[in-house]
């Protein structure tokens, strides 16, 4: 996998109350590319932060629909990517410099 794609697959981390429990059980959540499949995620989080995945879940959350002033409008769709790290990893965000 090439470092251009890598940095298009993963958006970023998702920080939310479930994602934060399910931290403490050895999984980290991100926000993946809708078109991101399980072994380009995994490859993906291996190369960037150099730790060992264990398992990749994906979950796609549809969009809501919303009134808005112009109208009904949608809010967009979620692609989510819980991955389980080996025992003993950790992904540290708030270490940043």
């Amino acid at each position: 996998m090439n470092q251009e794609r890598i940095y298009k697959v993963l958006l970023g981390p998702l920080v939310s109350e479930k994602a934060t429990m399910v931290g403490d059980q050895g999984q980290v959540v991100f926000k993946v590319a809708p078109d991101a499949t399980k072994p380009e995620i995994r490859k993906a989080v291996e190369q960037l932060f150099n730790v060992d995945v264990t398992k990749v879940q994906v979950s796609n959350r549809k969009g809501k629909n919303k009134r808005t002033i112009h109208g009904m409008g949608k809010r967009d769709d979620l692609r989510k990517a819980y991955v389980r790290l080996a025992d003993g990893q950790d992904i540290d965000f708030m270490d940043v410099e």
